[in-house]
């Protein structure tokens, strides 16, 4: 069972709350931040791609790093972990991305990966005049194929001839390759989102559901894995959970209750707005997800709230769902949760006993 983390590239991380831990994001958080899960034996760190925040108070994600570049920098301060940046696909050209990707695989020495990220968010591409109508709502897994297509084609030949309805490649160069395969995520939580993934990708990240219901997203990766049947490749689920732990059940119960009440009105305000701007929404979209709790102070993603043996044991849980293949954490507070996290839970979970002596 691979554990990885979501690192805070973004201000506040995942927290949209007055009342939770505020913090600016930096490469010296972040740093810290990898180097502890690898210390600790964490297989991967991803870092998203946010180009406009929520404001409100807490100016929830106004404050953000490029994501490339905060790897690259990762890439030559690790040795061990595996790192994944994120691609706005509106906003980089494929073969460019390639390029990029190539440059990091050896910096790192062969572990790095990408997320294609197709967005949702319109106001992240009109701000810079990239958004090409909102017909793209219902059009963007079309064009993050094509996106892939190049991408796969440039790694595997050094060369891409693509013609296609968004991208023409005229014998597209790239050299040298990448030293092995690159592995490529999406995070499509729709039925289109995940044939995607199935088709093109390796992984695909979807979010938990409830807090401190850890199969309450079950159905989640069960559809990963039907799709991945249809297309005849291995394709597992990374369940993304928040992890809130203390000493106690009750101690970590009142930190989340804390985190709601302060919940920072404004900026929800504008994440609900935009969520809805996306007409083509299915049931099972990160539109609709975000859309169907009126105060989704933490997008609406699995949490899990408890002492650190509560959290271990619901942990375990999310590991023993069929197509589950990976969980990728957050924390409120990064750095003590990714040392509680290392310390007092990891070496209680089951699924993670055999990684412990590594680890050590």
């Amino acid at each position: 069972m691979d554990i990885g983390v979501f690192i805070p590239i973004n201000n506040n991380g995942w927290l949209i709350s007055e009342n939770a831990p505020q913090y600016m994001p930096s490469f010296e958080l972040n740093k810290t931040v990898v180097q502890k899960a690898e210390g600790y034996g964490l297989d991967f760190a991803l870092s998203m791609i946010k180009l406009h925040g929520f404001g409100g108070k807490t100016e929830f994600w106004d404050h953000g790093l490029e994501s490339f570049t905060l790897m690259a920098g990762l890439a030559a301060v690790t040795s061990k972990i595996k790192l994944f940046a994120s691609t706005a696909v509106l906003t980089i050209p494929p073969a460019i991305v390639a390029r990029m990707t190539t440059t990091i695989d050896s910096i790192s020495g062969g572990r790095f990966g990408i997320n294609i990220v197709s967005g949702w968010h319109k106001v992240e591409y009109s701000q810079m005049g990239l958004w090409p109508g909102d017909a793209h709502f219902g059009k963007r897994y079309d064009y993050s194929t094509e996106y892939v297509q190049i991408l796969k084609e440039l790694w595997e030949t050094g060369e891409s001839d693509f013609k296609g309805q968004y991208f023409q490649m005229d014998k597209c160069k790239l050299s040298p390759p990448p030293s092995q395969p690159i592995k490529i995520v999406s995070a499509g939580q729709s039925d289109r989102g995940m044939e995607f993934g199935a088709t093109y990708c390796d992984y695909n990240f979807c979010l938990g559901e409830g807090v401190n219901e850890p199969t309450k997203s079950a159905s989640v990766p069960a559809r990963v894995l039907e799709h991945a049947k249809k297309t005849g490749r291995d394709v597992g689920a990374y369940m993304l959970f928040m992890v809130i732990s203390d000493e106690t059940d009750a101690a970590a119960m009142a930190k989340w209750d804390s985190y709601e009440r302060g919940a920072d009105r404004a900026a929800l305000a504008h994440l609900l707005g935009h969520a809805a701007q996306d007409v083509n929404t299915q049931d099972t979209s990160m539109a609709a997800v975000v859309q169907r709790n009126p105060s989704p102070i933490n997008f609406n993603m699995g949490t899990i709230v408890g002492s650190h043996a509560s959290c271990a044991r619901m942990l375990d849980e999310v590991a023993a769902m069929p197509g589950v293949a990976g969980i990728m954490l957050c924390f409120d507070d990064f750095i003590k949760g990714m040392d509680d996290f290392g310390q007092k839970i990891q070496p209680l979970m089951k699924c993670r006993q055999d990684r412990l002596p590594l680890a050590a």
